[in-house]
């Protein structure tokens, strides 16, 4: 009997020895497809880090867009508002200006003493950051949806790099590439 006993015992004993190696060989199979992935997700993290935006970086360019789109060219038609997010936008392409669309609005220059700024809203003597016509910024927002978010470009602007209103004389002698709404582009 005490045989019997014995064999039962070694039985049960092998039983849960196999049933603690195969657990075992679960958790290591789960934990080295587990690191391989995050070895894999951080490479692929590591790779696209330098033209990384992250959510906030996105949602403040879009911030910094439709205010400039909304004090350049509120009263403006789709075309007009398009074309003014469009210049920020081959700005920070361009090398000869900021690399993101905050810097580009917000940069100033100060050229003999005197401080410009490249675009007029910014430099205006009492700077408004909240909107006077609720309906005519929810407008700019979705043009600057549009531009930066989608992609909308206008062919015709493609090289465009500065504008100015047609009710200023051309104050750089270069040949105008387009006139829309109430703005001349060049590039």
């Amino acid at each position: 009997m005490k045989a019997n006993q014995l064999s039962r015992l070694a039985q049960q004993y092998t039983s849960v020895m196999l049933k603690a190696l195969g657990l075992c060989m679960v958790i290591y199979a789960v934990w080295s497809v587990t690191t391989s992935r995050f070895d894999i997700l951080r490479e692929q993290t590591g790779n696209l880090s330098p033209g990384y935006i992250s959510a906030a970086q996105r949602t403040r360019e879009l911030d910094c867009l439709t205010r400039n789109i909304y004090w350049e060219a509120a009263s403006e038609p789709f075309e007009g508002k398009a074309a003014v997010a469009q210049i920020v936008l081959n700005r920070t392409d361009s090398g000869k200006f900021p690399a993101d669309i905050c810097g580009v609005i917000y940069q100033k220059n100060i050229v003999y003493e005197k401080v410009i700024c490249q675009f007029s809203w910014f430099c205006s003597q009492v700077v408004v950051f909240r909107p006077i016509d609720k309906a005519l910024y929810n407008e700019s927002m979705e043009v600057a949806k549009k531009v930066l978010l989608e992609g909308f470009r206008l062919p015709s602007l493609k090289t465009a790099l500065y504008y100015h209103g047609d009710y200023i004389a051309n104050p750089w002698g270069k040949k105008p590439i387009a006139h829309i709404g109430r703005h001349i582009f060049y590039e």
